[in-house]
């Protein structure tokens, strides 16, 4: 599965606006792909609209990419927005592709987007530790989707959905006093480079 990460930087009050022309634009008959998500950030860098679109196959990403590149209005905010920033990712292989909350049962609010930094080698070596890790893990807390970049830096994001941010707090100090996360040599392949977000979805968002 591949996934578009998106994030538009917005001005004061027009997160309500945006949502409605992200939806929009993401359901329009010529677009490609399924929008899975839009969040707003709460904690991390502010006044931002985090979209999350799924795609079955490379091709599809790369025309839906085109298609907002060449609009007029990307996701129909071009009169909105203040910077727009799109990266590409394909999902672990062996992960569930993600899916809205009614028909996955996965649901936050509170959705935390972390992004690691990877060392050059250490990609598999990932993707083979999360394989093994998530599944006690994910008995604390749902992990969204894990997913290596396409573009830019070598990295990859993961995504966990949270009741609460007290549940948050909780769950992460249970993995860690359980030895079950983070994964035993993981640190290993990763750089510093670490950002950690928290976003709350908005009224349009299949993942609530």
């Amino acid at each position: 599965m591949f996934y578009e990460l998106a994030t538009l930087t917005l001005p004061f009050g027009t997160a309500g606006t945006a949502a409605q022309n992200v939806q929009a634009f993401c359901t329009a008959p010529e677009a490609q792909g399924e929008l899975l998500a839009c969040w707003f950030t709460d904690i991390g860098p502010l006044n931002q609209m985090i979209v999350l679109r799924g795609f079955a196959d490379l091709a599809s990403l790369q025309a839906e990419r085109d298609r907002t590149q060449k609009s007029a209005s990307p996701f129909g905010c071009g009169e909105i927005f203040q910077k727009l920033e799109q990266h590409s990712y394909q999902g672990f292989p062996w992960m569930t592709p993600v899916r809205p909350s009614a028909e996955s049962g996965i649901s936050g609010p509170v959705y935390e987007i972390r992004t690691y930094g990877i060392k050059p080698g250490g990609v598999q070596a990932t993707i083979d530790l999360w394989e093994q890790y998530v599944p006690p893990r994910e008995k604390l807390s749902p992990c969204v989707v894990a997913m290596v970049a396409l573009d830019g830096p070598l990295r990859f994001t993961n995504i966990w959905a949270y009741p609460t941010l007290d549940a948050r707090s909780k769950a992460r100090t249970d993995a860690v006093a359980q030895g079950i996360w983070p994964p035993k040599g993981g640190p290993a392949h990763l750089t510093t480079d670490m950002v950690s977000t928290i976003a709350l979805p908005t009224a349009v968002s299949p993942l609530k």
